[in-house]
């Protein structure tokens, strides 16, 4: 395996140095792609040695910022990208328990899937509980795998074979469809267990606009829908 770690980055100035250093100590090459950042992110990036560092302009979305990581890290002799959010909410080291996953050999996408998301932990906001639930539902309607935390950005991706499944989707909806048309093409996905960190309210910066977010998500699945719906019936 030659695995690296992409981590997509969006004006996470407060957070994203920690998990660098983190990321670092897993002795892998870590792609970082900041993704349009405004708030000093960029500036900070390029003072940290030891990664590669890639600059969209302009904020293109999440999506676009994993297939920039995915390409470069494929020019660089990787077959494996390790995802991780930017945020702090998932920690590095939790990347073994993805890999162990596919220690046998064995080609398909792993996704950590988030302990510690239920009720009782006051810092999980209500939009990633019912962002999690609606989401697997809908994966699974468009065709995808019966997984428990569709949402989750903690991944590993076999890089060659998701580079050719063609998902359109460039935001936050990327992480859904290429569930969908990864079973669709054969490639199975696995989950493994992993850590959530969620910090207070206050103190959490996110970049989720839920009215927005479900529109797109609305879009997306919709258009997966139908596309499953015409394979069904196509002589």
């Amino acid at each position: 395996m030659q695995p690296a770690i992409i981590i997509p980055v969006y004006n996470h100035v407060k957070n994203i140095a920690g998990v660098v250093h983190q990321a670092l100590e897993l002795g892998l090459p870590v792609f970082v792609v900041d993704d349009g950042s405004t708030d000093g992110t960029a500036e900070l990036l390029d003072a940290i040695e030891g990664i590669t560092v890639l600059h969209h302009p302009v904020n293109r979305g999440k999506g676009a910022a994993l297939l920039t990581g995915f390409t470069a890290a494929c020019k660089k002799g990787c077959d494996w990208g390790l995802t991780l959010d930017g945020d702090g909410q998932h920690r590095p080291a939790d990347a073994e328990k993805l890999l162990a996953a596919v220690a046998g050999g064995s080609r398909c996408i792993v996704v950590g899937r988030r302990q510690g998301m239920m009720k009782d932990n006051v810092h999980v906001p209500w939009t990633s509980r019912f962002g999690r639930g609606f989401s697997n539902f809908w994966v699974r309607v468009s065709g995808g795998p019966a997984i428990r935390d569709s949402q989750s950005g903690f991944r590993l991706y076999p890089l060659p074979e998701v580079l050719d499944l063609g998902v359109r989707a460039r935001r936050y909806q990327f992480e859904v469809e290429v569930l969908v048309r990864a079973r669709q093409s054969g490639l199975a996905t696995l989950e493994a267990p992993v850590s959530v960190v969620y910090q207070p309210k206050g103190e959490r910066v996110s970049h989720f606009r839920p009215w927005v977010d479900f529109g797109r998500n609305s879009t997306t699945f919709t258009r997966l829908i139908f596309a499953r719906i015409f394979r069904m019936f196509r002589p």
